[in-house]
């Protein structure tokens, strides 16, 4: 999308983005199938553990994005910093800092505490926002490379919303499937069903 840029920082980028947002979306089906009535085992030690790793994987987005920011910064040079420059520019600035109060700011703040993370209806708000934050992250990577001036219209709520849907569809159709979401024969399984009791 940008011909001439590159960045040896990008694919760890995407990939700290990437585990984000995954663990976002199974700790959102796991909250999901705990409500419906499914893994009544599943207790806040489970899903301080899924906090923690959101928690830590958060920090370790931010730290990749501050790195490719700071040392394309600091070395000032025409190839690099084309690609903040144009997410600097008046169009897309207040979507540049808004995608870093979101995926660094709201985690850190909402996850801090041991407790925090324990709590169930606050992990979900907080998966739900890191979900939308890293859409608007690769919104960010795109856009400014792509269109002149942005574009945040039916078209780009729509396709957010079909590929969630898709993914729900997906996921509820293949539980739907499934004789069993537990594992039966799984040699560890008795000491995660105790997990910290």
């Amino acid at each position: 999308l940008e011909a001439h840029w590159f960045s040896t920082m990008f694919g760890w980028y995407n990939l700290a983005a990437m585990h984000v947002s995954g663990l976002a979306a199974i700790t959102l089906v796991i909250i999901y199938l705990q409500k419906r009535g499914n893994f009544s085992w599943l207790n806040e030690n489970h899903l301080h553990d899924m906090g923690k790793l959101i928690f830590g994987f958060s920090i370790f987005w931010t730290y990749v994005w501050f790195a490719q920011f700071f040392l394309t910064w600091y070395a000032n040079m025409p190839e690099e910093s084309v690609y903040f420059y144009k997410r600097w520019e008046p169009e897309y600035k207040w979507w540049f800092w808004l995608n870093i109060v979101i995926n660094f700011v709201t985690p850190v703040l909402a996850l801090m505490s041991r407790d925090a993370k324990r709590l169930r209806n606050r992990l979900m708000w907080v998966c739900i926002i890191l979900i939308a934050g890293h859409w608007l992250d690769y919104y960010l990577m795109i856009m400014p490379g792509t269109v002149e001036a942005p574009g945040f219209g039916p078209e780009e709520i729509g396709i957010f919303l079909g590929f969630v849907g898709l993914f729900i569809f997906t996921v509820l159709s293949q539980i739907a499937k499934a004789p069993s979401l537990v594992p039966k024969k799984h040699p560890f399984l008795q000491e995660s069903l105790h997990h910290h009791r």
